[in-house]
C-alpha cells in the first residue's frame, strides 16, 4: 500500500501543486512548525492565480482568475491577513450588466445606491439582499463550509436556502418586473457554468452578489500573482521550500514524508496512486464528473472599452450577455454541448483600477466565455463580436490578443480538465460529494495522503479554504496538532 510514511521522513509535509489551495495548505503546515516542500510542474508558481505578459510587452494579464470576491470573505484569507499584505483595489461598481438599447444594470458596493437605480425593482432587490448583506460574514461561513456539516447560523442559512430555491426554479421571474434586476442576478449566477435556472447557479449568484454589496470585489494591484507572492513569501519565511519545473508522476517517486497534500484532481490522484487505492474509493473517484469549460482571450487595448452605457465603464467586472432570457439561452446551449451564437462573456478591465497593468493610456482586458468541455474552437471572434454589441468601436481598440481554447486551458493547468476551471462539475450532488461523501473528504484512504484542490469542499474560487481545511485535517490526524496555527502577518519568525 502506498502511504506518505516511507522510511525516515526527509520532510514533514510535501505539497504537490502550487495553486492557491496548495500554497494555503503549505503555509498552514509551515506555520504549525513543520518542514514543508512544494513541488510544482510548471516553471512558475500559482496555477491559475498568476500574472504574465501574454500579449505585448508591458501588458500584464491574469492567467486565469482576475477579480477576487472571496479575497475579503474567505476565512483563510482573513486569518492570513491578505488585505494587510497586498494592495487591493475595490471598484465602486462591483459588476455591471449592459443591456440592449444602451442601458445597463449596475451593482454598486452600496446596496442603497443599487436599489435606488433599479427603479421599480429596487424594493425587490432590497428585500432579496438586505438580510444577506447584513449577515455577509455568516453567509461566507455557510457557503465556505462543507455542506454535510450543520450551519453555525441556521437562520441565515435558511434565508439563503429559500432565496436559492426561488431563484433556482421556474419561479425566478416572479420577484422582478423590469429587465435590469433579473439580468444583473443572472449575469452573476452564470459564473457557475451550468444550465439555468438551477439551485446551484442561484446559490452562487446570491453569494457573489452579497459580497459585491458587503465589501466589494477586489482586484489585486499588480495582478492575481500578488496573492501568490504573499503566500510564497510567508511560506519561505517559515522555512518552507518550493521546487518548480518538477512533475510528480507517481506517489512512490516522492521522498519520505509524514503527510502528502495534493492540489490535484481525483483523476490525477488515481494516476499517481498506481492502483493502490481501495476499490470502492477508486470507483467513486472515477465517477467524479467534470463540467463544461471556458475559452479565454486576453486583449491589449489602445484605450478603455467604449461601453455604450457610461456607468459600465466604472465596473470592475462586466457580464456581457443581454437579458436574463438571452443568458439562459446561451448557458443552456453550452449545457447541451453546443457553442452559443451570442455567448455569455465575463469581462474585466483591471487596468481601469490598476494602471500598473498597462503602458500609460492603454489597457488590458480579460475575457472568457463558456464552451462545452474539451472544445477546440477558438472563441476570440465570438467574444469580440459580443462585446462590440454593447461597446461599438471596441474592435478598433484592439492592439493584440491571445486566446486559449478549452483544451489549451487544460494544457496550461491539468486541473482544468477539458477546460473546466472549477476542477469538477458544480452540481448540488457534487457540492455534497466532492469528491466523496464524507465528513472529512480531504482525507484519502492512503495513510497521510490528502486532496486539497477545488475538487474538494468548498469547491472553486481563489479562497485557499480547501487547502486550509485539508491541512487542518492532516494536523489533527497525522501530525498530532489539534489547534489551528496563527496565520496573521504579525506572527512572523
Amino acid at each position: 500500500m502506498v502511504t506518505a510514511r516511507r522510511g525516515v521522513p526527509e520532510v514533514d509535509a510535501i505539497v504537490v501543486g502550487s495553486g492557491p489551495n496548495g500554497l494555503a495548505a503549505a503555509v498552514t503546515l509551515a506555520r504549525a512548525g513543520f518542514s514543508v516542500r512544494v513541488y510544482e510542474k510548471s516553471a512558475g508558481v500559482g496555477g491559475g492565480a498568476a500574472t504574465a505578459e501574454l500579449t505585448l510587452p508591458g501588458f500584464h494579464h491574469d492567467v486565469c482568475s482576475a477579480v477576487h470576491p472571496l479575497a475579503l470573505a474567505s476565512e483563510f484569507f482573513q486569518r492570513f491577513g491578505l488585505a494587510d499584505r497586498i494592495e487591493l483595489a475595490i471598484p465602486e461598481v462591483s459588476y455591471g450588466h449592459p443591456l440592449p438599447g444602451g442601458t445597463a444594470g449596475l451593482a454598486y458596493r452600496s446596496l442603497t445606491r443599487t436599489v435606488a437605480e433599479l427603479g421599480r425593482d429596487g424594493a425587490a432587490w432590497q428585500r432579496l439582499f438586505a438580510p444577506l448583506v447584513a449577515h455577509a460574514e455568516q453567509v461566507a461561513q455557510f457557503t465556505g463550509a462543507q455542506l454535510l456539516r450543520l450551519p453555525k447560523h441556521p437562520v441565515t442559512a435558511l434565508r439563503f436556502g429559500l432565496r436559492s430555491l426561488e431563484q433556482g426554479s421556474p419561479l425566478w421571474g416572479l420577484r422582478f418586473s423590469g429587465e435590469a434586476a433579473p439580468a444583473l442576478l443572472s449575469g452573476v449566477s452564470a459564473h457557475t457554468i451550468r444550465s439555468m435556472p438551477s439551485i446551484v447557479t442561484a446559490g452562487a449568484g446570491l453569494t457573489l452578489a452579497t459580497y459585491a454589496h458587503a465589501g466589494g470585489w477586489p482586484i489585486p494591484v499588480g495582478g492575481s500573482g500578488a496573492i501568490v507572492t504573499a503566500l510564497v513569501d510567508d511560506l519561505l519565511a517559515h522555512g518552507g521550500e518550493i521546487v518548480t519545473s518538477t512533475e510528480v508522476r507517481r506517489l512512490s517517486e516522492l521522498p519520505p514524508a509524514r503527510v502528502v497534500m495534493l492540489d490535484l484532481t481525483p483523476r490525477a490522484l488515481l494516476r499517481l496512486a498506481e492502483g493502490e487505492l481501495p476499490g470502492a474509493y477508486a470507483r467513486r473517484l472515477r465517477a467524479f464528473r467534470y463540467g463544461n469549460g471556458v475559452a479565454k482571450v486576453d486583449f491589449a487595448l489602445s484605450g478603455p472599452v467604449p461601453w455604450q452605457a457610461a456607468g459600465v465603464r466604472a465596473a470592475g467586472t462586466v457580464h456581457v450577455g443581454g437579458t436574463r432570457a438571452q443568458i439562459r439561452r446561451a448557458e443552456n446551449t453550452v449545457a447541451r454541448g453546443g457553442h452559443a451564437e451570442e455567448p455569455y462573456v465575463l469581462v474585466s478591465q483591471p487596468s481601469g483600477t490598476d494602471p500598473s497593468r498597462a503602458p500609460a493610456g492603454q489597457h488590458t482586458l480579460w475575457a472568457y466565455t463558456h464552451v462545452p468541455r474539451g472544445s477546440t474552437i477558438d472563441q476570440t471572434e465570438a467574444i469580440v463580436r459580443q462585446i462590440e454589441r454593447y461597446a461599438p468601436g471596441f474592435r478598433d481598440t484592439i492592439l493584440a490578443s491571445a486566446g486559449r481554447t478549452a483544451t489549451e486551458m487544460e494544457q496550461l493547468n491539468p486541473n482544468y480538465v477539458g477546460g473546466d476551471i472549477s476542477a469538477g462539475e458544480v452540481s448540488l450532488t457534487q457540492l455534497v460529494r466532492r469528491p466523496v461523501l464524507s465528513t472529512d473528504p480531504w482525507r484519502t484512504p492512503l495513510s497521510g495522503v490528502y486532496l486539497c484542490s477545488s475538487s474538494t469542499p468548498p469547491g472553486p474560487g481563489v479562497h485557499g479554504l480547501a487547502g486550509w481545511y485539508a491541512a487542518l485535517s492532516a494536523l489533527r490526524h497525522d501530525l498530532g496538532v489539534r489547534t489551528a496555527p496563527d496565520l496573521s502577518p504579525t506572527n512572523q519568525k
